[in-house]
Protein backbone atom coordinates (compact mmCIF):
# COMPACT_ATOMS: atom_id res chain seq x y z
CA UNK A 1 0.00 0.00 0.00
CA UNK A 2 1.12 3.41 -0.86
CA UNK A 3 0.92 6.94 0.48
CA UNK A 4 1.17 9.69 -2.10
CA UNK A 5 1.93 12.93 -0.94
CA UNK A 6 0.86 15.76 -3.33
CA UNK A 7 2.39 18.98 -2.65
CA UNK A 8 1.09 22.17 -5.13
CA UNK A 9 3.80 23.87 -6.83
CA UNK A 10 1.71 26.10 -8.83
CA UNK A 11 -0.88 28.76 -7.77
CA UNK A 12 -4.33 27.22 -7.03
CA UNK A 13 -5.57 29.27 -10.37
CA UNK A 14 -3.43 27.05 -12.37
CA UNK A 15 -4.80 23.81 -9.83
CA UNK A 16 -8.12 24.83 -10.89
CA UNK A 17 -7.44 24.82 -14.64
CA UNK A 18 -6.15 21.49 -14.65
CA UNK A 19 -8.80 19.74 -11.82
CA UNK A 20 -11.26 18.47 -14.32
CA UNK A 21 -8.28 16.33 -16.20
CA UNK A 22 -6.72 15.23 -12.41
CA UNK A 23 -9.91 14.27 -11.27
CA UNK A 24 -10.46 12.27 -14.52
CA UNK A 25 -7.09 10.95 -14.27
CA UNK A 26 -8.48 9.92 -10.88
CA UNK A 27 -11.20 8.17 -11.76
CA UNK A 28 -9.05 5.80 -14.61
CA UNK A 29 -7.11 4.40 -11.60
CA UNK A 30 -10.12 4.07 -9.10
CA UNK A 31 -11.62 2.37 -11.97
CA UNK A 32 -8.68 0.26 -12.51
CA UNK A 33 -8.53 -0.90 -9.03
CA UNK A 34 -5.01 0.89 -8.10
CA UNK A 35 -6.83 4.35 -5.85
CA UNK A 36 -8.92 4.07 -2.68
CA UNK A 37 -9.08 7.13 -1.73
CA UNK A 38 -8.04 10.18 -2.98
CA UNK A 39 -8.90 14.01 -1.84
CA UNK A 40 -7.40 17.47 -0.92
CA UNK A 41 -4.89 18.46 1.75
CA UNK A 42 -6.28 20.85 3.90
CA UNK A 43 -5.50 23.86 4.13
CA UNK A 44 -5.49 23.66 0.41
CA UNK A 45 -1.67 23.11 -0.13
CA UNK A 46 -2.12 19.71 -2.25
CA UNK A 47 -3.97 15.99 -1.82
CA UNK A 48 -3.24 12.61 -0.49
CA UNK A 49 -3.87 9.43 -2.34
CA UNK A 50 -3.71 5.67 -1.29
CA UNK A 51 -2.77 3.04 -3.45
CA UNK A 52 -3.26 -0.76 -3.32
CA UNK A 53 -2.09 -3.49 -5.86
CA UNK A 54 0.53 -2.43 -7.60
CA UNK A 55 4.56 -1.77 -7.65
CA UNK A 56 6.08 0.90 -6.88
CA UNK A 57 7.74 1.30 -10.76
CA UNK A 58 3.94 1.09 -12.29
CA UNK A 59 2.50 3.34 -9.68
CA UNK A 60 5.48 6.60 -10.61
CA UNK A 61 5.00 5.67 -14.60
CA UNK A 62 1.07 6.04 -13.32
CA UNK A 63 1.68 9.75 -11.43
CA UNK A 64 3.73 10.86 -14.19
CA UNK A 65 0.46 10.71 -16.25
CA UNK A 66 -1.28 12.64 -13.93
CA UNK A 67 -2.07 16.32 -15.61
CA UNK A 68 -0.61 17.94 -12.19
CA UNK A 69 2.89 15.99 -13.11
CA UNK A 70 2.82 16.72 -17.00
CA UNK A 71 2.11 20.36 -16.24
CA UNK A 72 4.63 20.66 -13.55
CA UNK A 73 1.52 22.10 -10.95
CA UNK A 74 3.21 19.55 -8.10
CA UNK A 75 5.16 17.23 -6.40
CA UNK A 76 4.72 13.72 -5.54
CA UNK A 77 6.37 11.96 -2.44
CA UNK A 78 5.50 8.16 -2.16
CA UNK A 79 5.44 6.50 0.94
CA UNK A 80 5.06 2.72 1.20
CA UNK A 81 3.74 0.47 4.20
CA UNK A 82 2.50 -2.47 4.95
CA UNK A 83 -1.10 -2.53 6.24
CA UNK A 84 -1.60 -4.66 9.25
CA UNK A 85 -4.69 -3.98 10.87
CA UNK A 86 -7.57 -2.76 9.42
CA UNK A 87 -10.77 -1.00 11.20
CA UNK A 88 -13.54 -3.48 11.75
CA UNK A 89 -15.64 -3.51 8.62
CA UNK A 90 -12.99 -2.17 6.00
CA UNK A 91 -12.58 -4.34 3.18
CA UNK A 92 -9.24 -3.36 0.92
CA UNK A 93 -8.71 -5.83 -1.65
CA UNK A 94 -5.70 -7.47 -2.13
CA UNK A 95 -3.25 -6.04 0.29
CA UNK A 96 -0.50 -7.78 -0.13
Amino acid sequence: MYVVNITYTASLDRIDDALEAHRAFLGQQFDAGVFIAAGPKLPRTGGIILAVRIDRERLDAILATDPFAQQQLATYTVEEFKATRLAPGLNLPALS
